[in-house]
């Protein structure tokens, strides 16, 4: 049971805390069956991730037994077999479905089109530079609508373009991490590697942050909300995210501990200080007066 739950990564369900992003700026979060229906949309996804870091690692056996950190997976150390994974994997992704529709038809769509975005990724794109990090980023986006479609509220155009360039550029991260520790140890990684430099990808992480950072800012200063607060009070919040994207830059360059640098980035407590003080100031500036009608 225990090599089941490692399998599931359930440290990565954090991920899923994007699902409530819609309920929290549409000043849902007070109410309780959004708030029901928001928290199940949550768990569903925290489900299909599930089978799809199974999928992944049933894909990646072979070479994981080469990487000097996954090989310690269960599936790719042999601790938990292929067969009982994929039961597993079908058990999953038939709760998460089944869950779905009692939420509504239209977060169905949107947790199918997610499994199925993570099979195109796990089965051809994941091998294609770029367009590898695009479709981690695309995850991401439906996160976010699956959260919206579950309490039926509007998906905002600020929130989605800033969540589609952050999970991009962290995803590049992590390529960069990985190209590191590649020249480092010499050790065989990713296919898809092969086809990476670091050349570009250096330039192209810098160009994700400064555009990530200019839309959030332009969303303090431009955007508009139909719940009863301003963004222009977000502002204050920007120092925060500029130190986010600044710290996880830095952690990208630690490649001495054989850590992934999404994974290095919960543990970092810098970085989830940070993250909790832009939390609670988003918390306090959109709820610290009465909802919208």
């Amino acid at each position: 049971m225990r090599d089941i739950l490692r399998s599931l990564r359930p440290h990565q369900w954090v991920k899923n805390l994007f699902v409530l992003a819609p309920l929290v700026f549409a000043q849902e979060a007070g109410d309780a069956q959004p708030l029901l229906r928001a928290s199940a949309a949550f768990v569903l996804f925290c489900l299909i991730s599930g089978a799809v870091y199974l999928l992944n690692d049933l894909t990646d056996a072979a070479s994981d037994r080469l990487h000097p950190v996954k090989r310690h997976r269960p599936i790719a150390a042999g601790r938990l077999s292929e067969r009982r994974a994929r039961t597993v994997l079908a058990v999953l992704l038939l709760v998460a479905l089944g869950g779905a529709v009692a939420v509504n038809v239209s977060l169905l769509a949107v947790v199918a089109s997610y499994f199925c975005i993570n099979i195109a990724y796990s089965l051809r794109f994941k091998h294609t530079p770029f367009l590898d990090v695009l479709f981690i980023a695309a995850g991401f986006i439906l996160r976010l609508v699956g959260g919206a479609v579950a309490i039926d509220v509007p998906l905002s155009a600020w929130l989605t373009a800033c969540t589609f360039l952050l999970a991009a550029f962290l995803a590049l991260g992590k390529r960069k991490h990985e190209l590191l520790a590649l020249g480092a140890d010499g050790s065989p990684q990713r296919r898809v590697l092969e086809r990476y430099d670091l050349a570009h990808v250096r330039p192209a992480m810098t160009l994700l942050a400064a555009a990530t950072l200019g839309c959030y800012a332009a969303y303090t200063l431009l955007g508009w909300t139909q719940a009863g607060f301003s963004p222009r009070d977000l502002v204050w919040t920007l120092p925060m995210v500029v130190f986010g994207l600044w710290r996880f830059h830095r952690l990208t360059e630690r490649v001495d501990q054989g850590v992934s640098p999404t994974d290095l980035m919960l543990r970092d407590p810098l970085f989830i200080l940070n993250l909790a003080l832009w939390g609670l100031v988003i918390l306090a500036i959109i709820y610290r007066g009465d909802p919208a009608p």
